[in-house]
């Protein structure tokens, strides 16, 4: 690859896997890059945008996420990483806020963007040269093609110099549900002639460029939820079925297990108080981040003439934490709670000056999705008692409602699902600690 003054010559080709070669060629003004985790799709893309730039002092990019607070750890940092393996980070000055990477010579470069608000990129003024291709990573995140039009509608309305146009870069995993718009949205650009559609996987990586220690994480998926390694690692659009999750994965303890010592205890809570059932959660941390559910606390008011006040229940908690602590003895660590209940929180922090943390919520089939990964890799345990019954029974008829599954937004079905919903709130909000957030 010839780069503008001063260059290096470097054989991008020894950089990507061959299944991305026609990727790289393309010549559509468009590129859709879908596939499995850890395809390797958006270093390919970081790449093809550096070799762009670097051909073409006064070009810049423009790379996007929905969430404005994502984008220094993953497309900030992909092209940071790219600068550097090429030789010419000593080039740029890499800048937080505003984020942005920099020619020091040219005062071009790339631009990083949330669009958490698509609208407001109207006003985005980039004071030296043109846009010359746009990145939209992730782009199953964004809320629909809205979003995307937007966006693009403003960075290609001008012509460019020579006759050129914007490049435009999609690059995302499949979500599951065929109804979800992306692949709805990509299906409609199947022989459009302005769109590259590339689909790729980690079973592409020919020349090893993946560490053993991640292939054989990965062959754990595939041995312990085949379908759901098709759909995270090969990229599949396998559907939702009618149950929430594989009742198998949730794996049965008789007792702690002596080979993996836990490190701490963290709570998780759902709460009903006059409508619908109260319930407490207390979940083991191990050193081999497993997650062992430890007990289960249940009230639920139904068919009783009097309800639980807040106050009674603040007391309820502190004497199953007291409990809890009395039978284990490792430390308490976080205590979640969902972030629509006000009183219940207040209640406990007035009582007992114990702060428990407001989950923030997404979407629930997101939240899920979260869950289905600490399952799918055989990391959850419970033991068997008589308290954490109920867990189990929620878990083993918690539905989707089928008549919500032909869309974009699908629902699960809201009756005696309060286990269910306090173990999404432990899982999301947990989610660096696990090992899903880095």
């Amino acid at each position: 690859m010839e780069m503008a003054e001063p260059y290096n010559v470097v054989n991008v080709l020894d950089m990507i896997n061959e299944n991305f070669y026609d990727l790289w060629l393309a010549e559509q003004s468009h590129v859709i890059a879908k596939g499995g985790r850890s395809s390797m799709k958006s270093s390919v893309i970081s790449l093809n945008l550096v070799k762009l730039k670097m051909q073409e002092p006064m070009s810049n990019v423009i790379c996007l996420r929905k969430v404005a607070n994502t984008l220094f750890k993953s497309v900030y940092s992909q092209i940071k990483w790219v600068l550097y393996m090429l030789g010419v980070a000593d080039q740029f000055n890499f800048g937080k806020s505003p984020m942005e990477i920099i020619h020091k010579k040219w005062g071009t470069g790339f631009y990083f963007s949330g669009c958490d608000d698509p609208q407001k990129l109207k006003s985005m003024k980039i004071p030296v040269g043109y846009t010359r291709a746009l990145w939209y990573e992730e782009l199953a995140e964004f809320d629909g093609v809205e979003d995307i039009d937007v966006v693009e509608d403003t960075f290609i309305r001008q012509d460019l110099p020579d006759g050129k146009e914007v490049k435009v870069y999609f690059s995302y995993n499949p979500p599951r549900n065929p109804y979800a718009w992306v692949n709805e949205w990509v299906d409609t650009k199947l022989g459009d002639d302005d769109y590259f559609i590339h689909h790729s996987t980690y079973l592409d990586d020919k020349k090893g460029f993946l560490s053993k220690q991640l292939l054989r994480k990965i062959e754990k998926y595939k041995e312990n939820d085949l379908d759901y390694w098709r759909w995270m690692y090969n990229g599949e659009v396998i559907g939702l079925g009618n149950m929430v999750y594989n009742i198998n994965h949730l794996q049965k303890l008789v007792s702690l297990p002596t080979n993996d010592d836990i490190l701490m205890i963290d709570t998780a809570s759902d709460t009903g108080h006059q409508v619908s059932a109260t319930t407490h959660l207390a979940l083991a941390f191990t050193k081999r981040r497993n997650v062992i559910l430890l007990d289960t606390w249940y009230y639920s008011p139904e068919n009783k003439v009097a309800k639980k006040a807040p106050s009674e229940l603040s007391k309820d908690f502190k004497q199953w934490m007291d409990s809890v602590r009395k039978q284990y003895i490792w430390p308490f660590d976080k205590m979640t709670i969902d972030s629509a209940e006000g009183a219940l929180r207040n209640q406990i922090y007035k009582d007992y000056s114990m702060r428990l943390h407001p989950i923030a919520k997404k979407k629930n089939i997101d939240m899920i999705d979260n869950v289905q990964n600490l399952l799918a890799q055989g990391r959850f345990f419970y033991l068997d008692t008589p308290n954490n019954k109920i867990f189990f029974e929620e878990h083993k008829k918690y539905q989707w409602d089928k008549d919500t599954l032909l869309t974009d937004d699908p629902k699960v079905i809201k009756i005696d699902d309060h286990t269910c919903d306090a173990f999404k709130y432990y899982v999301n909000d947990n989610l660096r600690k696990l090992g899903f957030k880095f």
